[in-house]
């Protein structure tokens, strides 16, 4: 899994200068058939929509079920990247207690004089509630069980990530006037800077889009006019698009072809990660746009052994210092860091530890290398590990 370049050079990383919006079109512009996605009700917009009672229906069998998920694979892969569920949630009051409780957590969040940021728009330009998940537990157990028993839900988390999925939410509300999102990818390689995005290789760009599954339960109904999310269906298929949704020209390309799906209710949509999209301009008077945004992480994404990375930075830093002292080679002592410390921003409690200087908040590496830099001492780099473990926890729930 290379890329080749024009020269037919074999390149491990792709650039910027690999970005072609003519190749992108090549991939976009096309048209979905209903005949490819038999257990579709039908294709709105190059979508395919599911009538969730039919769904249920059919995976009632076995056979039902593994051609179901085959289908929706399908949908996400090679076809146009997003699905459709109506009345994915078939008793709607299941909907509405959830939806009592999240309002109940964006007035306590109110109250305390708290805001949540948003990767992709202002910071309070909209309500929203990070970890959803855990607060819901805990705050309603009930509601809780009722909302994630549901079989919808989980045919799609198990045909994107098979077993062991891990669930996490965010509910965001879109108030009126509400801005639209800029175009872009998601989690992982969604999340970082161009530049550090081009220091993974080409398969890893591949491999990012199935690590995740990204999806929306509509607590309230989402006519066009109250910004639904924005989808450019197919552009998942484009290698290069991690590097490319930054860019003028995609950019403009987007706005000018973009689709916007209406959704009702207890209606559920979930897309590739890879997927140009963002959420649109609520430009109605009086809707408040509610999302439950489920983020579904596959169980690969970890590590054999548990390793406490906090004592492992601790003990090494003296003698990274005393190296640092004797002139050792910068980029040596970087190495060693990262097999030392955490190198990844995430998973982390988005409450307190909120990306202030870009999309993910400073990684535990980046940390230790700037207690190196500036001559730290131990103990003030253990008090800021200390505060970092600190903030990733989620003890106040």
């Amino acid at each position: 899994m290379t890329a080749i370049t024009p020269t037919g050079r074999r390149t491990w990383s792709l650039s910027e200068s690999d970005c072609r919006l003519e190749d992108l079109m090549v991939l976009v512009e096309r048209s979905t058939e209903l005949v490819d996605y038999p257990n579709a009700s039908s294709v709105i917009d190059n979508v395919p929509i599911y009538d969730s009672q039919r769904v249920r229906d059919e995976m009632a069998t076995a056979e039902g079920r593994d051609g179901l998920q085959a289908e929706l694979v399908h949908a996400l892969t090679d076809g146009p990247g997003l699905v459709v569920f109506q009345e994915a949630f078939a008793d709607i009051a299941v909907v509405d207690r959830a939806t009592e409780a999240f309002q109940a957590m964006i007035a306590d969040q109110k109250a305390r004089g708290t805001a949540a940021g948003d990767h992709f728009a202002k910071p309070g330009a909209n309500d929203r509630v990070w970890n959803a998940l855990e607060k819901l537990a805990v705050r309603a157990p009930d509601v809780f069980v009722d909302y994630y028993s549901n079989e919808v839900l989980a045919l799609i988390f198990t045909a994107w990530l098979g077993p062991a999925y891990q669930v996490t939410s965010q509910i965001n509300v879109v108030n009126p006037g509400g801005e639209a999102q800029s175009p872009h990818r998601d989690y992982h390689l969604g999340f970082m800077t161009n530049e550090r995005a081009a220091q993974f290789p080409v398969h890893a760009h591949a491999l990012s889009p199935v690590l995740t599954l990204q999806g929306a339960v509509a607590h309230s109904d989402m006519p066009v006019v109250s910004g639904p999310t924005m989808y450019l269906p197919y552009s998942q298929t484009y290698p290069t698009g991690y590097l490319a949704w930054r860019r003028t020209e995609f950019i403009e390309y987007f706005q000018q072809n973009h689709v916007q799906l209406p959704l009702s209710k207890g209606d559920a949509a979930f897309f590739n990660p890879a997927l140009l999209h963002g959420a649109g301009h609520n430009r109605s008077s009086d809707i408040k746009r509610m999302a439950n945004l489920l983020q579904v992480s596959s169980a690969f994404g970890r590590a054999m052994e548990s390793v406490d990375r906090e004592k492992v930075s601790n003990a090494i830093y003296p003698t990274l210092e005393a190296r640092t002292s004797a002139g050792a080679d910068t980029q040596s002592l970087r190495n060693a860091i990262a097999a030392a410390a955490e190198g990844y921003s995430f998973p982390t409690n988005l409450d307190r530890d909120q990306p202030v200087n870009g999309l993910a908040p400073d990684t535990q590496a980046e940390l230790v290398e700037r207690a190196l830099s500036e001559h730290w001492p131990p103990a003030r780099l253990a008090n800021e590990l200390r505060d970092y473990a600190a903030r990733r926890r989620t003890d106040d729930i």
